[in-house]
């Protein structure tokens, strides 16, 4: 965006004068500035807010894991659970009590505990956990025929999410927000139906994790997504798809799927996301192949290429 382009946009905006409203915002919002609910393209003081994903670090013990995230530029954890890390069932070994007092060691929250494995309707006790925790997102997968478009995927989606409801409730008791990522094979696989789950949601509870990775490699339209599903989205992984992450390839080509590294231009993405100012969380992310390995050989190397695309998308704001 030009120098004028902004300095324009700020003399209307500042001519028009500004317009503030108190909200309930689910908790992965508690921490972050109020939300604008208008166009803020030329937001200058917009930033991402990030969040590591402790299977970037495969199996390793997440006690080594902790020190490396300030050196990501984040204070905040999000715990994977087998096959692709084990730090969730690390917990469990660990017990809470002293889990908590290595995070509060290193200034590290749990800001997200990720759990594929139990799916959208299982999540009773992992939402306890997280209040526990003092956690307020919880990521997982969505459940429900695929395949489908139009009218048939609209109803699916509408089925999904009545069927949420009473999940939700416990998720509002427990002050979490369950965020379904769109995935291959899914019902939610595409663009249209992340869309009718942010019509239809029946509550800020329910939210979206986006993957650009499952979608369409088109940075335009994945920045009219972002723009379409606004304040719906609470994770943003900054994933692009590279030569895939399902089969064996030569470490140059798996770090394809880094942001910076393939071919997906982010700029679009990163202006959508400004554009809506956005307040969820963003994961610089990739999957090797095996799963549960880390995604290079030793933490400070994982660390330094999370830290790479942390500096390519910076590089874009």
């Amino acid at each position: 965006m030009s120098r004028e382009t902004l300095l324009t946009r700020r003399h209307l905006l500042g001519a028009a004068g500004a317009i503030s409203a108190a909200a309930v915002v689910p908790g992965f919002l508690q921490a972050s500035p109020a939300v604008s609910r208008g166009p803020t393209t030329g937001n200058s003081e917009f930033r991402l807010k990030y969040s590591v994903a402790s299977c970037m670090y495969g199996y390793l013990y997440v006690g080594e894991i902790l020190p490396e995230l300030s050196k990501c530029g984040s204070k905040h954890l999000d715990l994977w659970p087998k096959r692709h890390g084990n730090q969730r069932e690390q917990l469990d070994g660990i017990g809470e009590e002293r889990f908590l007092a290595m995070l509060n060691q290193q200034g590290i929250s749990v800001n997200c505990i990720t759990q594929y494995p139990l799916g959208p309707f299982r999540l009773k006790e992992e939402m306890a956990l997280a209040k526990r925790l003092g956690c307020h997102l919880i990521v997982t997968g969505g459940e429900g025929p695929k395949g489908l478009s139009g009218d048939e995927l609209k109803k699916a989606v509408q089925a999904f999410a009545e069927k949420m409801k009473p999940h939700l409730e416990t998720a509002d008791e427990c002050d979490v927000t369950i965020a379904i990522e769109n995935h291959a094979s899914n019902l939610f696989e595409t663009a249209d139906s992340l869309r009718y789950l942010a019509e239809c949601r029946p509550s800020k509870r329910l939210a979206v994790a986006l993957a650009p990775y499952h979608l369409p490699q088109d940075a335009v339209e994945l920045g009219r997504l972002i723009r379409d599903l606004r304040d719906s989205i609470a994770m943003f992984y900054a994933w692009q798809h590279g030569n895939g992450c399902m089969t064996k390839l030569p470490k140059d080509e798996e770090l394809l799927q880094l942001p910076g590294r393939g071919t997906l231009d982010f700029k679009p993405l990163l202006s959508a996301l400004r554009e809506i100012n956005y307040q969820g969380w963003t994961e610089i992310f990739m999957h090797p192949v095996p799963r549960g390995i880390p995604i290079m050989e030793t933490a400070e190397q994982v660390t330094a290429e999370i830290v790479r695309s942390k500096d390519y998308l910076e590089s874009l704001l």
